[in-house]
């Protein structure tokens, strides 16, 4: 398992992703973060109808240790009921990079 891991994850909007991402930067739990302001988001949250909606992706770059404070921080904030938080491996990558998002994390 990697020490460096990619962060995803799903906001109401871009209102949202933006206070967020900030409050992410500002904790030292992620070196940086970027916002796909809008996507279209197809789902079954109740089994049974499919809903679509407007979302904005938030991407941030952080390392293993800050993977469940960065869950508990965002479960804390987001509008979501069950927020998607999910975190990638960052095995390969420009080493300078990789050092500085260490360097920028708690």
């Amino acid at each position: 398992m990697s020490n460096y891991k990619l962060f995803y994850m799903t906001c109401k909007n871009k209102i949202e992703a933006n206070k967020i991402a900030y409050d992410l930067v500002k904790k030292d739990l992620v070196a940086c973060t970027n916002i796909i302001p809008s996507v279209k988001s197809y789902f079954k949250w109740d089994k049974k109808k499919i809903n679509i909606i407007k979302e904005s992706i938030l991407i941030g770059k952080t390392v293993k240790k800050n993977m469940n404070k960065i869950i508990t921080h965002v479960k804390k904030i987001s509008s979501y009921e069950c927020p998607c938080i999910v975190f990638v491996d960052i095995k390969n990558g420009n080493k300078d990079f990789l050092s500085w998002i260490k360097s920028s994390t708690k």
